[in-house]
């Protein structure tokens, strides 16, 4: 329930509190955002980008570098992965005016604008190593995502529509789990 929600920031912290209608607005305001622009599959990016942001802030009561740029990861990344998926409903949303990427501005463009935004995470993952002068673990799972990251795009380049949902779910899905299990051992080992 969103009062609760509203109500629980209140007794986290101040920032928390301020900012809790901000991410309800964000969080039910995409499910209407295909219906007038192109830019929903940012919308779903912020929405999930506002996680990391978010629990940063609920334990800290601030902003801080770091967070911001794991929350730009988050963004660009879900952005370029839901333009992909959105390929395979690209007539569905032609059909009820929908407004996708693919639907509006077609198949290719779609899928140059996610390598875009997929190099954004790229850069962004690399900064936060250097900005946290990361140990090894980090750079081996920041190189095995950056690889999967990739292998993806060429994996949907060369197969047809059908297959994106492998590569949506399966190759995205284990490459977060092996960055995020890189990540966990550069902290303790």
């Amino acid at each position: 329930n969103a009062l609760l929600f509203i109500v629980t920031t209140f007794f986290i912290n101040k920032l928390a509190f301020y900012l809790s209608p901000v991410a309800l607005l964000v969080i039910f305001g995409y499910t209407y955002t295909k219906r007038f622009t192109i830019l929903c599959h940012f919308v779903l990016g912020i929405a999930l980008s506002l996680a990391p942001i978010g629990a940063y802030i609920a334990v800290t009561g601030k902003w801080a570098l770091v967070p911001i740029l794991i929350s730009l990861v988050v963004l660009f990344w879900v952005s370029g992965f839901d333009i992909l998926y959105s390929i395979r409903d690209k007539d569905f949303d032609k059909e009820e005016l929908l407004r996708s990427i693919p639907a509006v501005l077609g198949v290719k463009y779609a899928r140059l604008i996610s390598i875009l935004l997929h190099s954004i995470v790229i850069f962004l993952v690399i900064k936060i190593g250097l900005i946290l002068e990361t140990n090894l673990f980090y750079w081996i799972g920041t190189y095995s995502f950056i690889g999967l990251l990739s292998f993806q795009h060429i994996f949907i380049l060369k197969c047809n529509e059908r297959r994106i949902n492998f590569a949506f779910v399966t190759l995205n899905g284990l490459s977060s789990i092996i960055f995020s299990v890189f990540i966990i051992l550069s902290f303790y080992l």
